[in-house]
């Protein structure tokens, strides 16, 4: 398949799981005292942090690149694969939104929870709709890729990515509070990492992933 602009685009998914996780990576480096083990991702963002500013230049190209990526995704793969997949990464696709807007919008007014009206938005709002969705659209995925086996491995992705985001829900309510930001990560991975994958399906042009 001769790949287009749009197929290229699709490797900004990786550049945008790239500069997240050299931000998660990094960051801490400006944040006196941060414990990765203990604390969210979210905390180095947070409007006071010390972070926020490396933060937000390590982190610069992941929204950006991750909304091209999943959008020229759902440009390519209209009238391709099965109806359920497609509906599954539209979906994806509202996630990514509602994530990159809303937490811009309602980032953590300090490390933590401080109980202000921004941190409830942030906590129990988008992270709720995006978690949501994020379940909603794998599932889906998964779905209708194991329906057709030319989708197999797409639909093993969205196991993988979908197994993780419960480890990580699940980790962060039983393990010790000294330990909230190992399985946190989980979660927080599973998203973008799948955005990634979804780059590179795009990438190959979906339909050759898979029969190589």
């Amino acid at each position: 398949m001769k790949k287009t602009l749009i197929n290229y685009l699709g490797l900004l998914g990786v550049v945008s799981l790239l500069s997240y996780t050299s931000a998660v990576i990094f960051a801490p480096v400006a944040y006196p005292g941060y414990n990765w083990t203990a604390q969210a991702v979210s905390d180095l963002s947070a409007y006071n942090s010390p972070s926020k500013m490396l933060w937000e230049q390590l982190a610069s190209l992941y929204g950006v690149c991750g909304m091209v990526s999943i959008m020229m995704v759902c440009v390519f793969i209209h009238g391709k694969t099965n109806k359920t997949i497609r509906i599954g990464i539209y979906l994806f696709a509202v996630m990514n939104w509602i994530s990159n807007v809303g937490y811009a919008m309602f980032p953590l007014s300090d490390s933590g929870n401080a109980g202000a009206f921004q941190d409830i938005m942030h906590i129990y709002v988008i992270t709720v709709l995006v978690v949501l969705f994020s379940i909603a659209s794998l599932i889906l995925i998964m779905i209708g890729g194991y329906r057709n086996k030319k989708y197999r491995s797409l639909a093993i992705w969205a196991t993988a990515a979908l197994s993780l985001m419960f480890a990580g829900a699940i980790g962060t309510g039983v393990v010790p509070r000294e330990y909230f930001g190992i399985p946190e990560r989980f979660s927080v991975f599973a998203a973008t990492g799948f955005n990634a994958v979804l780059g590179i399906y795009l990438f190959r042009g979906f339909g050759a992933v898979g029969e190589e």
